[in-house]
């Protein structure tokens, strides 16, 4: 099998074919980040880059050889959470030039495969026209089913299809709810952390890169009264104080002193032996528990503060959105492995990368147990 990969990423297509022990003889990838091309290629040496799926036309490939094209065009335009300018915007217009290739190929091999996915929120009105453009339309399917991730996504195949009155659809069925939980994922030990320091009583603050050291120094600050305790965690660029305890007394005269010169924003405390996250509900907060994981992505915002998801995580994104788990009374960042986790990848998948960059390539790419099951409905495939 000869596979071309638009759109790339961390090649969790490429991933889900050797899961299968499907054989592929050539797999082109193109991609343009040179952390995912370098995570591609740790994982599979014989991986051919193309480069930019702009210069599609100038690629050495044999195209009358291409059994599978898979594509996960850029959703920024079309996500609930980009500015929504469509699938004519700048950048999910290059779903378009997928279709150039596989049209391309098409003409060549008219029994090419392939998959296509974007985001569950995409409008109606852009669903419509992907659909159009590729004469199938799409299933939905949310990686919740086989993760402890909130993924809603729709996936165009015409690996298995089904024609009703009017149109073609995808025939995949809904994979089997695995009912894997957040807290199921969690990870126990010392957590790394990353660009983070800790608000002190003191008139300053300190980042000690030595996760070890800097565990070591707010404790004995801790003992000598000169630390509260229970706030764990401060953003250095946004003075965000993610939380605040009872401590010593003063401390919250002192947080309110902070906030009212610096900006800060207190959005987790405790209260009736609660930890509860400030929202923008009518009662004004969530209560976390170590069931649930916290959203930060939008400390400052007025309509978008601490989001609270029950059982789940919410969708990673490309931001590397500021996911936060609750574990013996204390809320830390979630860590590479559990983000790893959330996609269905092994936990040592990312570990060529930081953190930051392996958040953002999950962040931007497919779940791997709902790749392996779309593909799982190939009739024919070339087992190694």
């Amino acid at each position: 099998m000869n596979v071309i990969s638009l759109f790339n990423g961390m090649g969790t297509l490429r991933q889900a074919f050797a899961d299968m022990n499907i054989k592929v003889d050539k797999y082109y990838s193109s991609e343009i980040k040179p952390y995912a091309i370098e995570l591609q290629q740790h994982h599979f040496p014989d991986v051919i880059q193309v480069g930019n799926i702009e210069n599609w036309k100038d690629w050495d490939i044999d195209w009358k050889t291409i059994d599978f094209i898979g594509s996960g065009s850029p959703c920024q335009d079309l996500s609930a959470a980009g500015k929504r300018a469509g699938i004519n915007g700048s950048r999910s217009s290059l779903f378009f030039t997928f279709v150039e290739i596989l049209e391309h190929v098409k003409k060549l091999n008219p029994n090419v495969k392939f998959l296509q996915e974007n985001v569950g929120s995409a409008s109606k009105k852009d669903v419509g026209i992907m659909s159009r453009a590729l004469g199938v339309y799409p299933v939905r399917i949310n990686s919740s089913l086989v993760t402890a991730q909130q993924r809603d996504r729709y996936y165009w195949t015409n690996i298995r299809t089904k024609q009703t009155m009017f149109d073609t659809v995808t025939d995949i069925p809904q994979p089997k709810d695995r009912k894997i939980m957040f807290k199921d994922i969690i990870t126990d030990g010392q957590v790394q952390k990353v660009k983070a320091n800790a608000l002190l009583e003191g008139d300053h603050k300190t980042f000690v890169k030595d996760s070890i050291k800097e565990d070591k120094y707010i404790k004995s600050r801790i003992n000598k009264g000169k630390q509260s305790a229970n706030i764990v965690y401060v953003d250095k660029d946004n003075h965000t104080c993610l939380n605040t305890g009872r401590g010593k007394s003063g401390t919250q005269r002192y947080l309110k002193h902070r906030n009212d010169t610096t900006g800060m924003v207190t959005l987790i405390y405790e209260e009736n032996e609660e930890l509860r996250v400030k929202t923008n509900t009518v009662k004004g907060y969530d209560v976390m528990t170590e069931n649930d994981c916290l959203d930060l992505s939008f400390p400052t915002s007025k309509t978008r503060r601490g989001r609270v998801t029950k059982g789940k995580a919410p969708c990673l994104m490309q931001s590397n959105n500021s996911l936060f788990t609750l574990k013996d009374k204390k809320v830390r960042t979630v860590n590479k492995i559990e983000m790893c986790r959330l996609q269905g990848f092994p936990d040592d998948y990312c570990d060529i990368l930081s953190k930051a960059k392996a958040g953002s390539l999950l962040g931007d790419g497919w779940t791997l147990p709902v790749i392996i099951h779309i593909l799982s409905f190939m009739e024919k495939v070339n087992k190694s």
